[in-house]
């Protein structure tokens, strides 16, 4: 991005005021909307227009236009490229220092970003929403969001956010977070099966019961062992004389199953998450089944910024509906 001046006809120079020197243009400095000198000083500090952008939670788009009416402005270019790197060019770098130098002089406060938690069941986190909230971060590198990850139902008593997401009974939110929220909102249905790496079961070879699991390694979450409605599996893993690994990361035990031959439990949509992984159905008479529930804190401070994180979630949802069919 570079400001042409307009030729001048031939056998003359440029046109320059007289006396245009360098603290004439720099004088221009003080003039330029805080906003737009803002733009300027952070696309400088990162030599990254994408990035600046994303630091600003603004379009690439806008932020080159603005620039571009910047060296307007100033009538010289401030930007060049060298190589595949921006980089300030001489003018530029003056026009950084004087603008450093007032903002100092204004002692120019930073905007403060409202903080916003969430909390949400571990797996949930890792399986279904993390992708999007990486994406999230992609577009708004300035957003406040604490993450709390939930393991355990000591820990959803524990703790207060303002989006909870959590895992529960297929009819009741309860037991849900111990401080006051908005009606519950049901996401999804999740049935629980064992599963396998496909690597290490030949199709002729699965089980097809439960005493067929004697020959093969079990898996299990530690948090997983309380859960009421995972009955059938804990039954068979509590009775294990051998054969069997407890674990306390949910990203470990999906290790384990991935590349130790273990058989372990998990929700239906693994398979959608991981090709690699294959579900074991037939082996339980009873299903195992939970619910995923959404709940915003009744006490809520940032209206805005709470909606943008729900509207995230309920699309993450939407798009992968047909994991929980």
């Amino acid at each position: 991005m570079a400001y042409l001046e307009p030729a001048a006809p031939q056998g003359m120079t440029p046109y320059r005021a007289p006396g245009e020197g360098r603290e004439t243009w720099l004088a221009v400095a003080a003039t330029i909307d805080p906003e737009v000198a803002r733009y300027f000083l952070i696309s400088a500090r990162c030599g990254c227009f994408m990035q600046a952008a994303r630091s600003l939670n603004i379009k690439a788009t806008l932020l080159r236009k603005r620039l571009a009416q910047l060296e307007e402005q100033m009538r010289r270019t401030l930007f060049s490229y060298q190589g595949n790197v921006l980089a300030l060019s001489r003018d530029g770098q003056q026009l950084q220092a004087r603008l450093i130098a007032l903002a100092h002089e204004r002692r120019l406060p930073v905007i403060e970003q409202p903080l916003i938690r969430l909390a949400v069941a571990e797996s949930i986190l890792h399986d279904i929403i993390g992708r999007d909230l990486i994406a999230l971060l992609r577009r708004n590198a300035s957003v406040r969001l604490d993450i709390i990850s939930i393991d355990s139902q000591l820990s959803l008593q524990a703790v207060e956010a303002d989006v909870v997401l959590w895992l529960a009974g297929i009819d009741s939110p309860e037991p849900g977070p111990s401080f006051a929220t908005q009606a519950p909102q049901a996401l999804a249905r999740l049935d629980y099966l064992p599963h396998i790496a496909k690597r290490y079961s030949r199709l002729a070879a699965r089980p097809d019961s439960v005493d067929d699991l004697a020959d093969y390694m079990l898996v299990q979450w530690q948090h997983d062992r309380q859960i009421e409605a995972l009955r059938p599996w804990n039954n068979v893993v509590e009775q294990r004389l051998a054969g069997v690994v407890q674990v306390q990361a949910y990203p470990l035990m999906l290790e384990m199953i991935r590349c130790s031959a273990c058989i372990g439990l998990l929700p239906r949509y693994m398979s959608c998450f991981d090709r690699g992984l294959t579900a074991l159905p037939g082996l339980f008479a009873q299903s195992m089944q939970r619910q995923v529930w959404m709940a915003v804190n009744a006490q809520v401070e940032h209206l805005q910024e709470v909606e943008l994180i729900v509207e995230l979630v309920l699309n993450t949802f939407r798009e992968r509906g047909e994991w929980f069919d």
